[in-house]
């Protein structure tokens, strides 16, 4: 990771995640949770390297590129 990653597009989500973890993680030590502390871990990691719980690609279906322009004639058979 570098720094560029940590200091910049800081949006709305990352900044969420960053706040979730923090007040998890002060609530994990006041309770002594181990369980609440490696979620608070989660989502600090989630906020410090800017990724989602898909990766960097956040859930995104690829977009199949057709290129040709030809339009297919699409043939029906009548079933009686």
């Amino acid at each position: 990771m570098n720094k560029e990653t940590l200091f910049t597009d800081w949006n709305f989500m990352r900044i969420l995640r960053l706040a979730l973890g923090i007040y998890i993680a002060v609530q994990a030590v006041e309770t002594q949770s181990i369980f609440s502390g490696v979620v608070a871990l989660f989502f600090i990691f989630q906020a410090v390297t800017n990724t989602g719980c898909c990766g960097s690609d956040g859930c995104s279906v690829p977009i199949k590129k057709n290129n040709s322009d030809k339009i297919e004639e699409v043939e029906y058979e009548e079933i009686k």
